[in-house]
């Protein structure tokens, strides 16, 4: 029994001074960086600048690759069947922990098919309107209008289930308005659609919102923050407009298909830490408004599933259903 038990401990030895090894060696490839959703979208906002900084770092490339489609699951689906080898990440979002609430079908588990490695960005949510389509210079004014014609102004999302929808539902609910709802394939095309004229108003992230508010093409009303964003220094908070209870924010993270070796997780864990402390970085979230997360690992596994269940009770008040 004695000599069984020292070559288990010597073979988990020689395993894990393997595992190290490969680590300090990965990676010898370029990686890949699942997005699920399509180009100009917040989630872009933030892996493209981090990839190209994760780049330096490693000496590989790192390759976005946007997978749009029901509401970011179809590209989260694609991620967790990636192999775990440390070449295949996940970009996920706040959307991916509403997901399990309106497809209750999914082939994917956000709990348990991935790692959480870490939370690159944080920024709040703002409402946003095509100034050409919608009159209104406050919130109040836009809340009126909607009062005055129901079921006429059009809001756009990133998606079924992704927050833009669900942030929109609860503002409704909130207001007591009614707003037609119109999903888009990621935020990137309902931004678009926004600025140029086809659509009233976004519930949007401000990665996607803060380049285009700075820039005059749409008008911010309001951000769903406790405080104003550096970002766009203008715009009040929901609660400085005359709506309280409306706090709320996304986030953006990586995650590692499950079985990745920890050696190569904890790495990357290592990579993002480094990256989003450089000054570069850290301009680039500012103007996203976004600040710097520290939320990762074990912490930030927590968190995702204390965010499933807050989720799940939104959506069941707000009786929202795919379409």
């Amino acid at each position: 029994m004695r000599k069984f038990i020292l070559a288990g401990l010597a073979a988990l030895s020689v395993s894990l001074v393997g595992a190290t090894a490969e680590a300090q060696t990965w990676p010898t490839r370029p990686i890949t960086f699942h997005v699920p959703f399509a180009a100009g979208g917040g989630t872009d906002a933030f892996a493209r600048p981090l990839a190209a900084q994760l780049e330096k770092q490693l000496g590989q490339g790192v390759v976005i690759e946007n997978r749009a489609g029901a509401g970011g699951t179809a590209g989260a689906l694609v991620a967790s069947r990636a192999a775990p080898d440390g070449y295949s990440f996940f970009v996920g979002a706040a959307h991916h922990t509403i997901a399990p609430s309106l497809y209750p079908r999914l082939d994917y588990n956000i709990e348990t098919d991935f790692i959480p490695i870490a939370i690159i960005a944080q920024p709040p949510q703002v409402i946003v309107v095509n100034p050409r389509r919608v009159p209104a210079t406050t919130l109040a004014e836009l809340i009126a209008l909607a009062k005055s014609k129901p079921d006429e102004l059009i809001y756009g999302s990133a998606g079924i289930g992704t927050t833009h929808h669900l942030v929109g539902e609860l503002f409704k609910i909130l207001t007591g308005t009614k707003i037609r709802h119109v999903p888009y394939r990621g935020a990137g095309p309902a931004m678009a659609d926004l600025v140029a004229g086809q659509i009233d108003m976004v519930f949007d992230g401000l990665g996607t919102s803060a380049p285009q508010i700075q820039g005059g093409a749409i008008r911010g009303l309001a951000v769903a923050a406790s405080a104003r964003s550096p970002a766009v220094p203008n715009v009040p908070t929901a609660a400085e407009a005359g709506l309280q209870n409306f706090d709320v924010s996304t986030w953006y993270a990586i995650f590692a298909p499950k079985n990745t070796p920890a050696p190569i997780v904890e790495r990357m864990r290592n990579e993002i830490r480094a990256a989003l402390q450089v000054q570069m970085i850290k301009d680039a979230w500012a103007r996203n408004g976004s600040g710097i997360p520290t939320l990762e690992g074990p912490e930030f596994g927590r968190f995702v599933s204390s965010e499933v269940q807050r989720w799940r009770k939104v959506v069941t008040d707000a009786g929202v259903k795919l379409e």
